[in-house]
């Protein structure tokens, strides 16, 4: 960051005095407004299955049929984390708070084990393998989801000009 700061001050040439455009990840690709979301949409979903095929193979009590399976699983997980858990985070907001925070755990596992209930290939075998793999999913998921572009991604180009090269 403090680099990238520091690049804001100079103007920034390539190696022919060309100028280099910068501009964020949103900016970069205006004109595709309708799918900006999907391929933030896209990066979490493949976030989260590379996340549920790692805790398959570290926890003995998940398994996956089939990839398709895998996939699917990873859409719904998606899909409950944002629908049914912050509906259940508020209704047990009470004993959230008499836990201090720890019950989100319990409804990261419910979340997890509710999945496994609706896709038909995938199988956790009790609910500690959910809540330990639930803890392993989210805090790998975060790790990955900080190397995956966002919309303040900053990225720089150089101008679009036909006919010339840059010179290392």
């Amino acid at each position: 960051i403090f680099r990238a700061q520091r690049l804001k001050k100079f103007s920034m040439l390539s190696a022919n005095g060309l100028p280099i455009r910068q501009c964020t990840f949103r900016q970069c690709n205006k004109g595709h407004d309708m799918f900006d979301n999907l391929v933030g949409f896209f990066i979490q979903w493949g976030i989260t299955s590379i996340c549920l095929w790692v805790a398959s193979l570290v926890f003995a009590g998940i398994r996956f049929s089939n990839t398709s399976s895998l996939i699917v699983s990873a859409l719904l997980l998606g899909f409950a984390n944002a629908v049914l858990r912050p509906l259940l985070v508020f209704l047990t907001l009470p004993l959230t708070l008499v836990t201090l925070g720890f019950f989100l755990l319990v409804i990261n596992a419910l979340m997890l084990m509710l999945v496994a209930k609706i896709v038909s290939g995938f199988q956790i075998t009790g609910f500690w393998t959910a809540f330990f793999a639930s803890l392993f999913i989210s805090i790998l998921s975060m790790a990955l989801g900080t190397l995956a572009p966002n919309s303040e991604t900053t990225i720089y180009r150089l101008p679009d000009q036909p006919g010339q090269t840059i010179s290392i």
